[in-house]
């Protein structure tokens, strides 16, 4: 196997290739040798900025021909980040100059254009690759064992999917994203093929069956031919029963929020594109439970609990006995998975008092408190903190 780089040509300034220019330098295996613009000027100043943040150790050229970029031989790969109305004869150049392709998306204005690129690239032996970075992310290897467990979230009945910014003035008159020619899909193909590549994802890529899909508001900038989608919004029908909808915007503030809800619970990320600054494989999963006695209805969080202490069950064995331990092995068996049983579960704990149990001074001893009011998330993450530390502690040899 060949242990040299892979070295990547930049076709294109674009804003976005400054973040691809930080992940092919961390990227372990890779390294920037070009940067094309139609202004070589432009191009050593892209350089110049990228480099003053994330050097790469050895020079890298500046290209005022795109065509010259793809004729170098010390380029293995183009990143093509042009807008999607240029897109397709570059790929194709790329692919008869012997160069893989990652390219922007969305990848075309059409499905036959697409399919154009990809067969260009099947012929000439070289891999075609769209640009969508969550797809890649670990969190959707955990998530998926998550989907799928049989403690999990149940059969999959929905999925929805939100994917926003707001634009200010000055974008809705003059950005790429509403000029026809450039990005004739507007907001669908800028924010939509996220939303729709995160439900075909969870469906494991099978197609829907039926489609209904809105352009709730058209923006169309100073010097665009046509409108584009400004606003969009779309339901989709799968076999099986399961349906999804998609929002998707350039007039509604920052929102990336998908749900994943299934006959026994639901799942939430907040951020599915762009995670939050800390490289977290987070998500919220949530199983509640409406707790009814006569004239008092309460929504309780009772299996976010349950899910919470069969993971503490796992990880201190033996330690769980009499009663409570009895509830657990109720609540925690596959088959048994219901919120009543999680509600039994939660008033055994309470009715044995080991809720807020707490390490004492002997750590072979464990004393008891009166449980904790469990009021939010918080809370119960604090008690399954508690429960967690002590159990580490305890010794349940008599």
């Amino acid at each position: 196997m060949s242990t040299r780089p892979c070295r990547w040509g930049l076709l294109s300034t674009a804003a976005i290739t400054r973040k691809n220019w930080k992940a092919i330098r961390l990227s372990g295996n890779g390294t920037v040798t070009a940067v094309a613009s139609r202004d070589a000027k432009r191009a050593q100043e892209f350089i110049d900025e990228c480099s003053a943040e994330v050097p790469f150790p050895d020079p890298i050229a500046a290209v005022g021909d795109y065509d010259a970029l793809l004729a170098r031989p010390d380029v293995d790969v183009v990143y093509i980040a042009l807008p999607t109305g240029l897109r397709k004869p570059w790929v194709i150049k790329a692919a008869e100059a012997g160069k893989h392709v990652l390219c922007e998306k969305p990848v075309a204005p059409t499905a036959a254009d697409a399919q154009e690129m990809i067969d260009a690239c099947r012929r000439n032996n070289v891999q075609f690759m769209d640009g969508v970075m969550f797809s890649h992310s670990k969190r959707l290897d955990a998530l998926r064992a998550r989907i799928d467990a049989p403690d999990g979230i149940g059969r999959l009945r929905r999925i929805t999917s939100h994917f926003t910014f707001s634009g200010d003035a000055a974008f809705q008159r003059g950005n790429i994203r509403v000029n026809s020619d450039l990005e004739p899909a507007g907001c669908l193909g800028d924010l939509g093929w996220y939303n729709l590549r995160l439900i075909l994802w969870v469906m494991g890529f099978r197609a829907p069956e039926s489609v209904v899909a809105h352009t709730l508001t058209p923006l169309r900038g100073d010097s665009s031919p046509a409108a584009v989608p400004g606003e969009f919004s779309a339901e989709l029908f799968f076999p099986g029963g399961v349906t999804a909808s998609m929002y998707c915007s350039f007039l509604t503030e920052n929102l990336q929020v998908s749900v994943i809800a299934g006959d026994r619970g639901y799942i939430t990320l907040d951020d599915f594109v762009l995670p939050f600054f800390g490289a977290e494989l987070d998500w919220h999963e949530s199983q509640h439970f409406l707790e009814i006695d006569n004239c008092r209805w309460n929504m309780r969080r009772h299996k976010y609990f349950a899910a919470g202490l069969a993971r503490l069950a796992e990880r201190h064995p033996g330690k769980i006995s009499g009663p409570f331990g009895e509830a657990m092995m109720i609540a925690f068996t596959p088959a048994n998975g219901s919120a009543e049983n999680a509600k039994k579960l939660m008033d055994t704990m309470f009715a044995e008092g080991l809720l807020g149990f707490v390490c004492g001074s002997n750590p072979t001893r464990l004393r008891f408190l009166p449980p904790p009011v469990i009021t939010t998330e918080a809370h119960i993450d604090m008690a399954l903190d508690i429960l967690d530390r002590s159990l580490a502690k305890f010794d349940p040899t008599p």
